[in-house]
């Protein structure tokens, strides 16, 4: 619902048609004060502002108890046995539909490889987890079509998209690698830490 009263504010300032924004505006600002989630998180930003980090910390801990799925952040970075995996996540608004529960999020990876021997990526693993604590394990060959090596002190990028039946979830996981430069070499698992899909992006860092 949040969402999409962003998304009409949005549209209504568009077309100029001001007294169905200014309605819209104060729809949200009422919602941001009744709903839990929302409400905790102005009060946090408001007592982070006023030097209060005591009340800042309870309101941390009361959003982490009522929504911990919430305070992960939009990004993750995690290294497994020299190979950083950072991915980002980002809300496309454009693409959602909040009224039918659809909401489109596009995440960007990055691998870096700190070892001195080169990989490549094999397969892929995710388990997607919206708001209600449902997860979905998603498994494929490589990454968008591609199984690349990465050389020592070299990276590989790439985008994709993941839609969720929730406003907020999660994504985590992990990609099964091997080591190229010797026959028959086991592979193994470098860890995707869970980060955020969220529609209202990153909370404050923590108190």
């Amino acid at each position: 619902m949040y969402a999409l009263m962003k998304q009409q504010l949005e549209i209504a300032a568009m077309s100029e048609n001001y007294e169905e924004a200014a309605r819209i505006r104060d729809s949200l600002k009422l919602f941001e004060e009744e709903e839990p989630v929302l409400r905790l998180q102005g009060l946090m930003k408001e007592a982070v502002a006023n030097e209060r980090f005591g009340d800042a910390a309870r309101y941390h801990n009361q959003i982490k108890e009522i929504a911990p799925h919430y305070l992960l952040k939009c990004s993750s970075d995690v290294t497994t046995l020299g190979i950083r995996v950072q991915a980002k996540s980002v809300y496309i608004e454009g693409r959602s539909q909040p009224l039918q529960g659809q909401y489109f999020f596009a995440y960007r990876i990055r691998i870096t490889n700190n070892s001195n021997r080169p990989v490549q990526l094999l397969k892929r693993h995710w388990i997607v987890t919206n708001a209600n604590e449902k997860s979905e394990d998603v498994w494929g060959i490589g990454v968008i079509g591609e199984q690349p090596v990465i050389l020592p002190n070299n990276s590989f990028e790439y985008s994709s998209a993941c839609p969720l039946t929730t406003p907020t979830g999660r994504m985590e996981g992990d990609y099964e690698m091997k080591h190229i430069d010797i026959v028959a070499s086991k592979t193994f698992n470098a860890a995707i830490a869970p980060f955020a899909l969220s529609t209202l992006g990153d909370v404050p860092d923590n108190i």
